[in-house]
């Protein structure tokens, strides 16, 4: 049911950048929390603004169970390691498709939390790329904008098939 609530491609929000948040009250806090389950049942391991509907500046992200969830409001990428990794990445909103996508290995974000606290978050490997991930959703790339042509045919493929033409008995 969670995916029901998820933006699917080619939802135009998924394309659109997200604006700064500037009231830190209950409705945002109500936001993340709803972000946050929507995220945990869907099984993902973050969720950006875009992603349900609002053209807010914020996501959530939990990369492993372990970790607990977290909130980044008005997030910037602050800075970035040169050495980068080509992995297979997923995303909430293109449901099926998985794609290698290069991204550095280290990142340093900051931002806010929910209650309008200064945040920096240095982050390293899978973290790091679902921080990344999360980010250029609020920019409205996605995954199929960072990959290979190939890659990107292929998926594209599985979220738009070719109708099938052929005689019919």
């Amino acid at each position: 049911m969670a995916l029901a609530q998820i933006r699917q491609y080619p939802d135009p929000v998924l394309r659109m950048r997200a604006n700064e948040i500037e009231s830190f009250d209950d409705d945002l806090r109500r936001l993340v929390e709803r972000m946050t389950t929507l995220m945990q049942e869907a099984r993902g391991v973050g969720l950006a603004g875009t992603q349900v509907g609002t053209l807010q500046r914020l996501f959530v992200f939990q990369p492993t169970e372990e970790d607990e969830p977290r909130a980044v409001v008005n997030p910037v990428l602050v800075s970035a390691s040169e050495v980068t990794l080509s992995e297979t990445e997923g995303c909430l909103s293109l449901q099926g498709v998985t794609i290698p996508v290069e991204r550095p290995v280290k990142v340093t974000v900051e931002g806010k939390d929910e209650t309008g606290a200064d945040i920096r978050i240095e982050l390293e490997e899978h973290a790091a790329r679902v921080a990344q991930h999360e980010l250029d959703h609020l920019d409205g790339i996605l995954i199929l904008d960072r990959t290979t042509p190939e890659a990107r045919r292929e998926a594209l493929g599985i979220l738009r098939p070719e109708p099938v033409l052929g005689a019919i008995s």
